[in-house]
């Protein structure tokens, strides 16, 4: 990733200064990233361990992007270690803003997906309860009848009905009277057959008198729940509501014989708190290996974003805090002459004069080894090129290179102002 320098139209502090303000941005950011990186290892490691490793962890992110912008040497192997040292950084952030995110939206969440649970599970509750609350209705109806008759006309246990429930209560009463004495005769009056269908009709109304006494508590559990009501406090009031409903009774009312009872939500399934960081540690990622979007792709998303954008910033800035790679050189050269930088660079542009185009070039055999030298570095950067003309080899600089040579002089510094007071002086 080649960057190219361009100073023309900026002063050298204003480029400096907004090198600062990156510097600056890309420090903050990292303090950010160790933050949610130090969250989530202390989830799972002591605080001191977390404090220590996310440190080194941020501290390598920092200055792995900053090498890979200084250096031309071992990119690969820096780029390496950002990337290894990155995933576990993006890792632990990860969890600790999935985890930050779920304190304030899992709960809520998983309230009202255990409030539509417990809504489907009491309505077939209730149609259960309200099915045989109508036929034990008419059981009790019947029985009433059956009573009546008996008290009437006798004979009522010796036929057969199309209702099982009534059925084995005229097969009960039946079985019963065999057990009398012989003197009890089967007939007319209130005699002992008449008291065991009173005795099942009493029976019967007070399985009706259950089911509807289950049917209100039902009510009422549904008047008073709330979908913001906590996971705990939603189960253990439908539970006592569940406790109440008397499926024996409905059985024999709706003489189904293997009745199927609603489950009732299991709490695991909608627990909305965990105990240890470690279960936060393993419900991130279990949510995220299992989610196609929303609350852990954008935490994920996130503490990425942090990481990369730590990069690019340090990437792009190292090599603007150190200064442009022309005034590296200008230094470079300039200490192969033992001369101050703005020194060199004013005896170097005081050899350069126009060509035929108006561009700007230098005479070889003019140069000093510093100057030289920088000119075949800018002549590598295709920033300068070698011509031939008049007999004479010159070098013809780029217009932006000669106006980033010029802008240095701007602001001429000690040395040059002694050396033009000297050379004033005679």
């Amino acid at each position: 990733m080649p960057v190219v320098y361009s100073d023309a139209g900026f002063s050298s502090e204003v480029s400096r200064s907004i090198v600062k303000a990156l510097f600056v941005a890309s420090c903050l950011l990292s303090v950010v990233s160790w933050y949610t990186t130090q969250q989530g290892m202390a989830l799972y490691l002591s605080p001191w361990f977390a404090f220590m490793a996310s440190l080194g962890i941020q501290s390598a992110l920092v200055l792995t992007a900053w090498l890979t912008g200084f250096t031309r040497t071992r990119r690969g192997l820096l780029i390496t270690v950002y990337v290894v040292t990155a995933i576990v950084s993006i890792a632990f952030s990860y969890v600790s803003l999935y985890t930050w995110f779920s304190a304030r939206e899992r709960p809520a969440l998983i309230e009202r997906r255990l409030y539509d649970a417990l809504t489907d599970a009491a309505g077939k509750v209730d149609s259960l309860q309200v099915a045989a609350a109508s036929e034990a209705q008419k059981h009790v109806l019947a029985l009433d009848e059956m009573t009546a008759a008996e008290k009437a006309s006798g004979y009522i246990s010796r036929a057969q009905d199309a209702d099982p429930y009534l059925g084995r209560v005229r097969e009960a009463v039946a079985r019963e009277a065999q057990t009398y004495n012989p003197l009890y005769k089967e007939g007319t009056g209130a005699g002992l057959r008449y008291t065991a269908f009173d005795r099942y009709t009493k029976l019967a109304r007070q399985s009706l008198d259950r089911i509807q006494e289950s049917q209100s508590k039902l009510g009422g559990w549904r008047a008073q729940r709330k979908p913001q009501d906590a996971s705990e406090k939603q189960l253990r009031d439908f539970e006592q509501a569940y406790a109440a409903v008397p499926w024996m009774e409905i059985d024999q009312a709706l003489h189904r014989g293997n009745l199927e009872k609603p489950a009732m939500p299991a709490f695991s399934d909608f627990v909305d708190k965990t105990v240890s960081g470690q279960e936060d540690l393993l419900v991130a990622f279990q949510e995220l290996a299992r989610s196609a979007g929303g609350r852990p792709l954008f935490s994920l998303a996130l503490a990425a974003f942090l990481d990369v954008v730590i990069f690019l910033v340090a990437y792009a800035a190292g090599p603007l805090f150190a200064g442009p790679a022309v005034e590296r050189w200008r230094r470079a050269a300039a200490a192969l002459d033992s001369a101050d930088p703005q020194v060199f660079l004013r005896g170097f542009l005081r050899k350069v004069s126009p060509d035929a185009a108006g561009g700007a070039r230098v005479e070889v055999d003019s140069l000093t080894s510093g100057e030289s030298q920088l000119c075949l570095a800018l002549a590598s950067q295709g920033q300068a090129v070698m011509a031939a003309g008049e007999g004479r080899r010159y070098y013809l600089l780029e217009e932006t290179t000669h106006q980033a040579l010029l802008d240095a002089m701007a602001s001429p510094s000690f040395p040059l102002k002694a050396a033009q007071r000297a050379a004033a002086t005679g």
